[in-house]
């Protein structure tokens, strides 16, 4: 079949998007599925850095590859057990085998097939779909239909308005995920979350919804830092200030138990480990360039027994984690319809890349 998506072709191009438009808007051959795969027809897409890092080049891909990673939709036709047309998933950005050692260790997130995949563009089987363009994250949901690995579906209730389930797939699942599964936040303690983007908000509404306290927001935008406020956090501090680190310590009585950082600035991480009280952790869940390092002072971790954590995938299980938080959502107690900012069309998607770097936005859906 043909399908219309959001096509790469060579990453790099300059700001603003709308006028370089490096996102081009084609016509793509995709191929039927094969044993264990569905059709999926894509219902929405969220817009992330994840996919603007591509964009920009500071998260290197092969190309063309047909962007797109946090979507939901419609199953339209299965090859794999356990799915039947008319069922509604979200996609998850790691496919996993269930078979390598992380998958039985039950960290999906380091599926050693899945991450394979990722690099080299292709579905799960390690071929590919589309012809002559890469797949992204084995979804590439920036398109009308999408074939996808059974492995990268969850099925969801139905009756979630796609524009909200979407946002399951990455924000949700990183941003909540780093705070539940990576850092284990117990409540009462202290944390802060550095950048308010989707993955940041969501992770601010993880630490509500444990009961952490205080909560400190960190972020350059005065708009994201009153949301902030009003989602739960109990200080905000404007990054852009001189001594913006040592606003956070005092907030949080000389430090916080946890810190998140979620911009994927090396500078941000060392500003995030420098909040971070001794005995506590610092999580960063941003995606630097790979030339980028971050040093803090090495007696410090066996002195102030600090711990530094990578999280993935908000280290989730997502055939676990996505209906446990969409049930919270539905339960009223992860309210992450208010990250969504706005919802754009296909033909749209250059301009909203713009709002997205610049800032403006925190969680822009793909509607079909």
């Amino acid at each position: 079949m043909i399908v219309r998506g959001a096509v790469l072709r060579e990453m790099g191009l300059p700001a603003p998007y709308a006028e370089s438009r490096p996102l081009r808007i084609e016509e793509v051959e995709l191929a039927p599925p094969d044993p264990g795969e569905l059709l999926v027809r894509i219902r929405a897409a969220g817009l992330c850095h994840s996919d603007l890092s591509v964009i920009d080049g500071s998260r290197p891909r092969v190309m063309p590859m047909l962007l797109g990673h946090e979507a939901t939709g419609e199953v339209v036709a299965s090859e794999a057990p356990g799915f039947a047309p008319g069922d509604t998933v979200v996609c998850a950005f790691v496919p996993s085998c269930g078979n390598c050692a992380p998958c039985a260790e039950g960290r999906a997130a380091l599926c050693e097939p899945g991450a394979a995949a990722n690099v080299a563009g292709t579905l799960l089987s390690g071929t590919r779909r589309l012809t002559d363009v890469h797949h992204h994250l084995g979804v590439s949901g920036f398109a009308d239909h999408a074939v996808i690995s059974a492995h990268s579906a969850v099925k969801i209730d139905p009756s979630l308005p796609p524009e909200i389930a979407a946002l399951f797939g990455c924000a949700v699942m990183t941003g909540v995920g780093a705070v539940v599964n990576t850092a284990q936040v117990r409540a009462g303690r202290s944390a802060v979350v550095f950048g308010l983007g989707g993955v940041g908000l969501s992770a601010l509404l993880g630490a509500v919804l444990v009961g952490a306290h205080p909560i400190v927001a960190v972020d350059v935008v005065p708009s994201k830092l009153s949301l902030a406020r009003e989602l739960g956090a109990t200080a905000v501090v404007d990054a852009r200030d001189a001594d913006a680190v040592e606003q956070v310590r005092e907030a949080t009585a000389g430090g916080a138990d946890y810190a998140f950082e979620t911009v994927g600035s090396a500078k941000v991480l060392e500003q995030a480990y420098a909040a971070t009280r001794r005995g506590g952790t610092t999580v960063t869940v941003g995606l630097p360039h790979p030339s980028q390092s971050f040093s803090v002072p090495a007696v410090s971790l066996v002195a102030e027994e600090r711990t530094v954590k990578g999280s993935y995938l908000g280290s989730s299980v997502p055939t676990r984690d996505i209906p446990r938080y969409v049930a919270l959502y539905q339960a009223g107690r992860l309210p992450v319809d208010r990250l969504l900012t706005a919802t754009v069309g296909l033909d749209d998607l250059n301009q909203a890349f713009d709002d997205l770097a610049a800032g403006t936005s925190i969680r822009q859906v793909l509607l079909f």
